[in-house]
């Protein structure tokens, strides 16, 4: 398993390399978008482009930074996702954020153009992580056309199943979501895409994508903190210090904090 963290924010992703837990960042234009802005309050102006190179620099050269694009149409994406690999391919290790179906009304035809993006994308070697994945075959389309991230949305497949009152066509939950991705890519043989868990809250859907067979979760900072936290080691800490020796103190160094 392999921790990412879910965000643009320049100092949370520096706390999370600083824990020795940094295996890769996933952005947006949103979450770049409020970074940009932290930072000029703070008196420091950078413009977007500069901002991802400064995450890029801060991360190094080999973890992955996936970017999104933005636009809803195959030739637009392919604009867009080539021009973000060419751009900072030479800063780091890009990764391209194309989403399974670009539509957003019912009546469209656009549907398949994320497959087509990521099928011509990964001819042209550009890394893609396919995104919002919510059933078992977007993923294993998006595999077969050459992604090599597929994230389904943990938590965002529970509130839609919770809001229908029902499976979503025999998905009971996100986590049910992504042990199928797994159960499929084993049966199917799929080897050269992972399973990157997104849209995870709290500890447990952690815990739970991690036996589910995700290879990667994707965790804002406040859930990163969280993994380590239980009331039972602090209070175990609590009596280690109590009961602390004198003379083994001395030895070790020991200065009260």
């Amino acid at each position: 398993m392999r921790i990412f963290i879910d965000s643009a924010d320049i100092e949370e992703i520096k706390k999370v390399k600083e824990y020795g837990l940094l295996d890769g960042v996933t952005t947006n234009p949103s979450l770049i978008k409020n970074a940009v802005r932290k930072l000029k309050e703070k008196g420091r102006k950078l413009d977007v482009e500069s901002y991802i190179k400064y995450i890029f620099r801060v991360v190094g050269k080999k973890v992955p930074v996936s970017l999104e694009v933005v636009g809803q149409d195959y030739d637009e994406m392919i604009r867009e996702g080539f021009m973000l690999w060419k751009k900072f391919k030479s800063c780091g290790n890009v990764y391209v954020k194309i989403p399974i179906d670009p539509c957003i009304e019912g009546k469209c035809n656009r549907k398949m153009d994320g497959i087509r993006a990521i099928k011509e994308l990964s001819r042209r070697k550009v890394r893609v992580n396919c995104t919002l994945i919510f059933t078992p075959e977007q993923a294993l389309l998006a595999a077969m056309a050459g992604a090599n991230f597929v994230s389904p949305f943990v938590a965002r497949e529970e509130d839609y199943i919770k809001k229908i009152k029902r499976k979503d066509n025999g998905i009971k939950s996100g986590i049910d979501l992504v042990a199928q991705i797994r159960e499929i890519f084993n049966k199917q043989k799929v080897k050269n895409c992972e399973i990157l868990a997104a849209s995870v809250r709290d500890v447990r859907h952690f815990r739970e994508v991690t036996l589910a067979g995700a290879d990667i979760a994707t965790m804002p900072l406040s859930v990163i903190e969280q993994l380590v936290k239980h009331y039972k080691t602090r209070e175990g800490m609590k009596r280690f210090t109590e009961d602390i020796v004198p003379e083994y103190a001395k030895l070790v160094g020991y200065k009260k904090q």
